[in-house]
């Protein structure tokens, strides 16, 4: 079974949803599934890393934590990101985030992600037993 994002409608704001054979890459999807609501991924090169850490207190918190980590540092750094390497143990996540610096003319971004919300969130092993991770984040 294959890893994939998609989106989902939500009023004004926008759902992600991460599907992947293990939690952690649920949320490696979903974050792709975050950017994909700014750009389109393909158009960010993967050439500078970022490390980010988390912790929560569950899992939906992780993943809350783990998208706003995602949003801060793009704030911060001036950044894009296309690729996520994610390892979570318990509930501490250990990531490393590829991207470059954001080009407005060459990324061409569509809206301005402000949060994760803890509307719709939900992680979970399905019956087929790939992980969701989704949530809607504010635009």
């Amino acid at each position: 079974m294959k890893d994939y994002w998609q989106h989902f409608e939500h009023g004004a704001d926008i759902g992600v949803r991460g599907m992947g054979a293990s939690k952690a890459g649920a949320f490696e999807q979903a974050a792709l599934a975050l950017m994909a609501v700014i750009v389109e991924p393909g158009r960010v090169a993967t050439r500078d890393a970022v490390a980010i850490t988390c912790e929560a207190a569950d899992d939906e918190l992780l993943l809350v934590a783990w998208l706003n980590a995602l949003v801060y540092e793009m704030a911060m750094r001036h950044m894009l990101f296309a690729r996520f390497s994610v390892t979570i143990v318990g509930l501490c996540l250990q990531a490393t985030a590829l991207g470059e610096p954001l080009s407005i003319q060459r990324h061409q971004p569509a809206v301005e992600v402000k949060g994760a919300t803890f509307t719709a969130l939900r992680v979970a092993q399905m019956d087929d037993e790939r992980w969701l991770a989704q949530t809607v984040v504010d635009v």
